[in-house]
């Protein structure tokens, strides 16, 4: 891990694992509410029942925060999994009923708080990048 990606890695890394701490012990209602978000962005969730979906987001969640945190990951490997899990998160807030204003990509008060997901794309796209765009440049 390059010393300039420390501060991106280690912020969004403490926040996603204990984002998937905290998710560990979801059950009944609170799993089932997840999962119907969730499905109705991606669909192909639906082959989950609600409790194994809390249960496999919980450890996607701690993996991804532990290889964000970890130094000896690959930025290049960490930035992708962070794009793919902010995708995923960007789509569940662009197909989630009232959490855009209309037609708008503006999010509604509600929609505020997916919509800042976005930001984890752009995180992960950057370490990417700079991983490809260092590696050119030491050749």
């Amino acid at each position: 891990m390059k010393l300039t990606h420390a501060p991106l890695r280690l912020t969004i890394g403490a926040f996603i694992l204990n984002s998937g701490l905290s998710k560990r012990s979801l059950e009944g209602e609170a799993a089932a509410g997840m999962h119907g978000m969730a499905v109705g962005a991606i669909p192909q969730l639906r082959q989950f029942e609600p409790d194994r979906f809390a249960k496999l987001l919980s450890r996607s969640e701690i993996a991804l925060g532990t290889a964000l945190l970890t130094p000896f990951v690959p930025s290049l490997l960490a930035g992708a999994a962070l794009t793919a899990f902010g995708a995923g998160l960007v789509q569940l807030y662009l197909k989630t009923p009232g959490m855009r204003e209309g037609n708008s990509l503006k999010p509604s008060q509600a929609g505020i708080g997916l919509a800042k997901d976005s930001w984890l794309v752009a995180a992960g796209l950057t370490l990417m990048l700079d991983s490809l765009t260092h590696r050119r440049l030491t050749r």
